[in-house]
């Protein structure tokens, strides 16, 4: 993995890449979106429990992990989708889980951590399809553990945020209960025919391949329908095209009477996933889009 990365910056320092932004930006930015995150154990919140390693599939990586707050009953579910760059990435790693499982947990709702097939072995198409089976797979057992599968958020950063942005605006899948609503975290391929379309970074060639049908199958912007469930898009403020690509996703998402916001902070990529659930403005912007949701989920939250 280290060799793909050191091979992918080496290109993009001899490629034609978009002139704006300072380059030391746009690298430190393409590394956070490309650094493999493994797993980092971290002390539960007194009372929680830990369901390690459910299975939703036969292959190693179809696990979710299941962080149950005390006394569950009836509790809405965040369901998350780590990053990764689409080839790495672990539902563990403590920027994934850390500060969301103590934050919500603590409030009593459930949060769930996804891992799904990856880069080579697994298209961009066939991880959606992972998402969501293990979507269809936890709000099975969601009332077993004291959760209510009628309450179900589903969040992602980066890959993830792709991934469950595209969910959210393709029809439901079979087998899944309609959710109340995503938030999406920093994801730049919300309209992936345009991002391949202009100069960019050699890795989504890798990803997305050269077939513009293709693009428009995993594309969330091409693939939104009216009437979806409500989507909160954060993007960060310092890279060049996580905003752009949201705004452009909002609107359009709007114009078919999906309600879509944008949260613009000015935080890093991995800011974004890391430090959410922390004390703060950043953490009270979200949660005041979750609570605009659900009752249930505005009593736990405000």
């Amino acid at each position: 993995m280290k060799r793909y990365i050191a091979l992918t910056l080496a290109l993009m320092l001899t490629s034609n890449l978009p002139a704006a932004g300072p380059l030391r930006d746009r690298l430190a930015a393409m590394r956070s979106e490309m650094e493999e995150e493994g797993a980092a154990p971290f002390a539960l919140p007194d009372g929680v429990r830990l369901l390690a390693d459910q299975p939703y599939g036969a292959h190693r990586q179809q696990r979710y992990d299941v962080y149950l707050p005390a006394n569950a009953e009836r509790a809405p579910v965040i369901f998350m989708v780590h990053g990764g760059a689409w080839r790495t990435g672990d539902k563990a790693s403590a920027a994934v889980v850390q500060n969301k499982v103590r934050r919500w947990t603590a409030r009593g709702i459930i949060v769930v951590s996804v891992n799904y097939r990856l880069l080579p072995g697994a298209s961009v198409a066939a991880q959606a399809a992972d998402v969501a089976g293990a979507l269809a797979a936890v709000q099975g057992k969601a009332a077993g553990w004291g959760g209510d599968r009628g309450k179900f958020v589903l969040m992602g950063h980066s890959a993830g945020a792709h991934l469950v942005a595209l969910l959210a605006s393709a029809p439901v899948p079979a087998g899944v209960t309609p959710w109340l609503g995503t938030v999406a975290l920093d994801s730049a391929a919300m309209d992936v025919p345009a991002l391949m379309a202009q100069r960019h970074f050699p890795f989504y060639d890798a990803v997305f391949g050269g077939d513009a049908a293709y693009w428009r199958t995993v594309s969330p912007l091409a693939q939104l329908t009216a009437g979806g469930m409500p989507l909160l898009a954060v993007c960060s403020s310092r890279r060049q095209d996580s905003c752009s690509q949201a705004e452009g996703y909002a609107a359009r998402a709007n114009a078919l009477g999906m309600r879509v916001q944008v949260l613009p902070q000015n935080l890093s990529h991995r800011e974004i996933n890391a430090t959410l659930g922390q004390a703060g403005t950043y953490t009270s912007a979200v949660e005041t889009f979750l609570a605009s949701l659900d009752a249930v989920f505005a009593a736990k939250l405000m």
